[in-house]
């Protein structure tokens, strides 16, 4: 019989594997987003530059949730053992 698994996550980022897949898909982002920086600052195009940050931000902010995310399991699994 399976386990009843019960926890405040549920969804595609309730294991770690898909903490870590969507950490991994942020990062890339986060890359993308950063090219697209440097180039519309290499252009010297200020409402490119500006629209590359304002698109970089909401990125950095979801890695950030899913790197507390796993903290927090890592802390549940340390306290367990």
């Amino acid at each position: 019989m399976a386990k009843n698994r019960s926890g405040p996550m549920k969804g595609p980022r309730a294991g770690k594997a898909g903490l870590v897949m969507s950490l991994g898909s942020s990062a890339l982002a986060v890359i993308r987003a950063s090219k697209q920086v440097r180039r519309a600052k290499g252009t010297h195009d200020r409402l490119g530059t500006a629209d590359a940050v304002a698109g970089l931000l909401p990125l950095v902010t979801s890695a950030a949730l899913v790197l507390r995310q796993l903290r927090g399991r890592k802390r549940e699994h340390a306290g367990t053992v």
